[in-house]
């Protein structure tokens, strides 16, 4: 593609107003760049990048030279305060993360709310992302949904994340890395069950774009029979409510029958059974305990 020839004359000659700018980018398709952004980076005074190495290949390869200025997880604060007198002063500045939309798990919050502060107006400028790519793609309801981000790296804050998540119609979606999406969807079917329907979307926009749907064993034993998993991953499920007359049994019995259909732990098995009454974990286990000891 030759970024300059669809730069037209028309948008060369219509001026960029002053302020902040937050600049969605192809999240690996460099078709997804849209004519807006593609006039906003390149009349822009300064762009503000999450790694000015991975933008300027973007740049070079729609011939824009915008100089760039680096604005990462490590140096946010201190450059927020410095771009914000900038635009103070009239500055016209774009922020772009790696890829998609700034602000969504990348920097851009920060000096959004900064420069909102100081007065100055704040352009978002929408194009790729891949919670919503993955999202519509997925089969699963988009009506109500929840974007939750990356999920934590270690399993004991990951398993009390997933077990406070809300059931109902509301879809829920994680941003996931390679190396950890196998140990995700472990603690997802020890907490929900082998059965929980799950969709991964994996490599979004770019050539090797999957999608995995099905119960979350299936998805697991799928990922973790290839040699290596690879590419940038989106989780998304919902968790239905508890079906009717499902607390017949006893705590003791529901807690027992979960073990053996499922493996669990007690432990597990008491999470999920709490989950599932709506009760908390702490009131769960005395009630447990006085079943258990009328034995």
């Amino acid at each position: 593609m030759n970024g300059a020839r669809i730069y037209t004359k028309e948008m060369q000659d219509k001026v960029l107003a002053p302020g902040l700018y937050l600049v969605a980018t192809p999240i690996g398709n460099l078709e997804d760049m849209t004519l807006r952004a593609l006039r906003v980076l390149r009349q822009a005074d300064k762009i503000a990048c999450e790694d000015t190495r991975q933008t300027q290949k973007l740049l070079n390869h729609f011939g824009i030279q915008t100089p760039t200025i680096s604005y990462h997880l490590f140096n946010e604060a201190a450059r927020a305060e410095e771009l914000t007198a900038e635009l103070k002063a009239g500055a016209r500045i774009a922020v772009v993360s790696d890829a998609g939309t700034p602000g969504i798990a990348d920097p851009g919050a920060q000096i959004a709310a900064a420069a909102i502060a100081a007065g100055v107006q704040v352009f978002p400028i929408p194009g790729a992302n891949a919670a919503i790519a993955a999202l519509i793609g997925s089969g699963l309801a988009a009506e109500s949904f929840a974007f939750h981000g990356f999920l934590p790296s270690k399993q004991g804050q990951r398993r009390s994340l997933l077990e406070a998540l809300a059931r109902g119609q509301q879809t829920h979606v994680f941003y996931e890395t390679p190396h950890r999406i196998l140990e995700a969807l472990a603690d997802v079917a020890a907490i929900f069950g082998a059965g929980q329907h799950v969709v991964v979307a994996r490599e979004l926009t770019k050539l090797h774009e999957e999608f995995l749907r099905g119960a979350v064993a299936e998805v697991l034993a799928t990922l973790a029979g290839r040699a290596q998993v690879r590419g940038e991953m989106v989780l998304l499920f919902a968790l239905d409510e508890p079906a009717a007359g499902a607390q017949t049994a006893t705590i003791r019995e529901a807690v027992a029958g979960l073990m053996r259909a499922e493996a669990l732990s007690e432990k597990d098995a008491l999470k999920r059974v709490a989950r599932e009454r709506g009760m908390g974990k702490s009131e769960l286990y005395r009630e447990f305990q006085r079943e258990r000891g009328k034995k």
